[in-house]
């Protein structure tokens, strides 16, 4: 008898823990700095000089990493490479894509002088031999 009530209390509380569990994951997920801003995307497409130099790639992926972290104004971001999808239509030529979006084109104005940005610059200009950009804004 002791051993079934102590058996029920310990299922109670394996169970306890895993909805405590659930419930945190649940609301962790929902984070405000997650969600993809539709107001101003600034997708950036970058062409190193040497594409195929691990050591050009690692150093650049660094400095992009820091400035990601850092950027008082990027709300979410995305960084990619070409898919590798062969259509008449798609440029597979560039080495990385990035994604940032701003709530406003005021917050991307900033953006675009604030020091995390400046210094990314700085540290990685000289790898890149072309940029393109594109800014769009939601049409509403």
């Amino acid at each position: 008898m002791i051993l079934l009530k102590r058996y029920k209390r310990l299922n109670k509380l394996i169970y306890l823990l895993i909805i405590s569990i659930f419930i945190f994951s649940a609301s962790s997920c929902k984070n405000r700095d997650d969600v993809f801003d539709k107001h101003f995307v600034h997708s950036v497409y970058i062409w190193l000089k040497n594409p195929d130099n691990k050591e050009d790639r690692k150093k650049f992926e660094v400095a992009l990493d820091k400035f990601l972290k850092t950027s008082k104004y990027a709300k979410t971001n995305f960084v990619g490479i070409p898919a590798g999808t062969d259509r008449e239509v798609v440029d597979n030529t560039y080495t990385y894509a990035i994604i940032v979006t701003f709530s406003s084109k005021e917050e991307q104005d900033l953006y675009q002088k604030e020091d995390a940005h400046l210094l990314f610059i700085e540290e990685a200009s000289s790898l890149w031999n072309k940029v393109q950009i594109y800014d769009t804004i939601k049409v509403e």
